[in-house]
């Protein structure tokens, strides 16, 4: 189903089959299916789903004690928030950055290594478009099975544009017309093990940004891509939201916030043969000593997905909505 087409079924008056978000008079959101005949149930009342369906997005709807609720269609940040989910998602604030960042257009032609749960996969399809072309490569084949059901759910099938492999990044990138792909988005343990891929399938001044969660990973991936010599000098960063309670004159930050998620590299692929020039300054040469790290998941302190939420989250998406 291309972008237009799912966008044209989220508008207009609600109908069986939608998923919409109810934001009670606290900020309280549920979210369900709109299905004939069915009820809503809290501990505040209910009402029937029958009392949305032909209604305009934006309506109020009260319980049978009174509470109301705003309905929405969700918006893709909400759904990537909600969705299930094996591996951990990419949070709207890093996936905005990274299709603003990595300068994601309609019309390009990106590989994303590192599916995950298909939290970053729907926005890059939603920037590349009908016309562009996004493959996205995941090692684990359980974890493709989840990322295609959540990315299908919201654009109410297939896209035109997206196509899923399940692999190694090196292995794949000899079948994709090597030296032909605008940007490429690595999210994944180990990234500086693909700087070869990346460069190989990049066209001269093709963009690569890659996500990483700690800093010993953001330190290894930088100078792995200062020592290839092929790309521009790596940019790093991380970006942290925080909200604002704004009520009369009681203005002040949110107790709570999103803080630190992961960081972002960005760089650029040089022309063929072509060298960076050398740094004038360097730290010194204490500072560079990896040996004896661990890379693994485990000495990075991440959660382990275990194999029995992985098939619970699989089960949950092969019923029917």
């Amino acid at each position: 189903m291309s972008e237009a087409t799912g966008a044209a079924q989220r508008r207009g008056p609600f109908k069986a089959g939608d998923r919409v978000q109810l934001a009670d008079t606290k900020g309280r959101l549920n979210t369900i299916i709109l299905e004939g005949g069915k009820v809503f149930h809290t501990h505040r009342g209910s009402f029937p789903h029958d009392q949305l369906i032909g209604q305009p997005e934006g309506s109020v709807v009260a319980t049978s004690e009174g509470r109301q609720y705003v309905a929405m269609r969700p918006l893709l940040a909400d759904f990537v928030l909600s969705m299930p989910r094996g591996a951990t998602v990419v949070y709207p604030k890093d996936a905005g950055q990274i299709i603003q960042m990595a300068d994601i257009y309609p019309g390009a032609r990106v590989i994303e290594a590192g599916a995950g749960s298909g939290a970053l996969t729907m926005s890059l399809l939603r920037a590349v478009g009908d016309q562009g072309k996004l493959v996205s490569v995941e090692r684990r084949e359980d974890f493709a099975v989840i990322a295609r059901a959540n990315v299908e759910r919201w654009f109410g099938g297939p896209h035109p544009a997206w196509d899923l492999r399940v692999g190694d990044l090196s292995g794949v990138v000899p079948e994709l017309s090597p030296g032909n792909w605008d940007r490429m988005v690595l999210d994944m343990l180990a990234p500086w093990e693909n700087a070869d891929a990346a460069y190989q399938a990049l066209a001269p001044g093709g963009v690569l940004i890659a996500y990483v969660a700690t800093t010993t990973q953001l330190s290894r991936l930088v100078e792995t891509l200062r020592d290839f010599g092929s790309f521009s000098e790596p940019e790093a960063w991380e970006t942290t939201v925080r909200g604002w309670h704004v009520e009369g004159l009681a203005v002040r930050p949110e107790h709570r916030m999103i803080g630190h998620t992961g960081f972002l590299v960005r760089t650029r692929r040089l022309a063929n043969g072509v060298r960076a020039p050398e740094r004038r300054r360097r730290p010194a040469p204490g500072a560079y000593d990896p040996s004896g790290l661990q890379w693994n998941s485990e000495a990075f302190g991440e959660r382990q997905v275990s194999d029995r939420k992985i098939r619970r989250v699989r089960r949950s998406l092969e019923q029917p909505e």
